[in-house]
């Protein structure tokens, strides 16, 4: 699709007479199918405007702060950025790439607890002073390299899977922070607010109670050391569901009321990653090799099969643990992909199991799912894809660079925005539409959004 601003910095679809992201993505496997079929992302923006009503809907006291690791992609930053979030940076890149945005520093939080030198340098070179801590060794660098530096004290949270062994809660305990905290009045660097641990998909809303209360407490002796405490970052742990957001809205701002009431003048944020683009892009990949082997007979040649073995199906696809589905090495479940050809309802399904070009054991994307027998050159939809799965890939097991990502949004979706007054004043000016009708799939313009 071509742009029509001069030197456009992405594109994004405008879709209008009927077409959906459905045509979108049909219309890019065909493309891909005439030539290299290679692996690419459908961006819906308008769900991550919408992730923003909601959010402002039901979390209306808590500012959303993003988090950048979760997805990078310009076109995500830009929008964001003009509903207002703040946004957490985990390292350099991270701060560098919202700054090219025209992001206030004072509404970017470095989150990285375990930062090099030249970073912390970096962050008080370009007025960035608000830092996460939780131990000694990171206070007295800061110390050090951004004496101006206002602290956000890192406090451990208890893990919301603690089946999960992976599950690690980082920060420093309740019982450290008092020292911490007369460190950095000795060092003379200001604390100025709490940051809670809270990561992956929090169901128990008690996690989020229980942390605010230790809060409190942090706050209390804070205050008694003789800092000047008014942030409160509760953390992150959103999945995107509206129940989950409500049940949790609930129990926080029981707590907050009581905790840390408005008279407090105490500023409640929080960290939405996932929240706002999982849902909103969708993964499309092909189908590479294919290997059929016997339910309970792993190990035996194919030639030994009989008739009566029901088989079992293994697929390599152009995309893995190593690339796009990288959040499957951190034991994140990646859901059951759908098949973009239409199969008859009474076709067979086999057990399949879907894994990355690497050939290496711990490529597998999904161990088992049931799905139509597939051919090689088919290609499968994973949707919820948008969170941790655009950055670089881990290895270089293939020459394919990272898939690409096309962006797309309703006409409605965007003309809505605009009424409802969420989107900032400043995007509509950087934004310039061409529609994008169904009867153009092939030859579709776009709107384009200037560097």
């Amino acid at each position: 699709m071509k742009g029509i601003a001069n030197e456009p910095q992405y594109s994004v679809g405008l879709l209008e007479g009927g077409m959906a992201l459905c045509d979108i993505i049909d219309n890019h496997i065909y493309e891909q199918t005439l030539s290299e079929k290679n692996a690419f992302f459908v961006a819906d923006l308008g769900v991550v405007m919408r992730q923003h009503v909601r959010w402002r809907t039901l979390m209306s006291q808590i500012r959303p702060y993003y988090t950048v690791r979760s997805n990078s992609s310009a076109a995500v930053i830009e929008v964001l950025a003009a509903l207002g979030t703040g946004f957490i940076c985990t390292n350099k890149s991270e701060v560098q790439l919202v700054q090219s945005h025209g992001i206030p520093s004072e509404d970017i939080i470095y989150s990285g607890v375990c930062k090099q030198v030249s970073h912390i340098k970096y962050a008080a070179k370009n007025g960035i002073d608000l830092l996460v801590c939780d131990n000694e060794a990171e206070l007295c660098k800061i110390s050090r390299c951004h004496p101006n530096a206002k602290l956000l004290l890192q406090v451990s949270t208890e893990a919301c899977s603690p089946d999960n062994e992976i599950s690690i809660s980082f920060g420093c305990s309740l019982k450290d922070c008092r020292h911490l905290l007369e460190r950095a009045k000795e060092l003379g660097v200001q604390v100025v607010g709490v940051r809670s641990h809270v990561s992956g998909f929090c169901e128990d809303d008690q996690v989020y109670v229980h942390a605010i209360s230790d809060a409190r407490c942090v706050f209390d002796m804070g205050e008694e050391i003789g800092f000047n405490m008014k942030i409160l970052d509760i953390g992150g742990g959103f999945s995107g569901s509206e129940t989950q957001l409500e049940l949790i809205n609930s129990a926080v701002m029981s707590m907050v009321d009581l905790y840390f009431p408005l008279s407090t003048g105490v500023s409640i944020i929080a960290e939405p990653g996932s929240f706002f683009v999982s849902s909103a892009f969708t993964l499309a990949v092909n189908i590479i090799s294919k290997e059929v082997v016997a339910r309970d007979h792993h190990g035996q040649d194919n030639d030994d099969l009989s008739p009566n073995n029901e088989p079992e199906f293994q697929y390599s696809m152009n995309e893995g643990v190593y690339g796009s589905f990288a959040s499957k090495l951190s034991d994140t479940s990646i859901a059951a992909p759908s098949l973009h050809k239409n199969a008859s309802l009474d076709a067979p399904v086999f057990s399949s199991s879907l894994w990355g070009p690497s050939g290496d054991d711990l490529d597998q994307v999904v161990e088992h799912c049931l799905l139509p027998e597939l051919n090689i050159g088919d290609w499968l939809m994973f949707t919820h894809a948008g969170a941790y799965s655009l950055g670089q890939p881990l290895c270089t097991a293939t020459d394919s660079p990272p898939p690409p990502v096309y962006y797309v949004i309703s006409s409605r979706d965007w003309f809505e925005m605009q009424d409802t007054g969420v989107v900032h004043e400043a995007t509509l000016k950087n934004f310039s539409f061409v529609p994008y009708f169904l009867n153009s799939c092939l030859t579709g313009a776009a709107l384009s959004v200037p560097a």
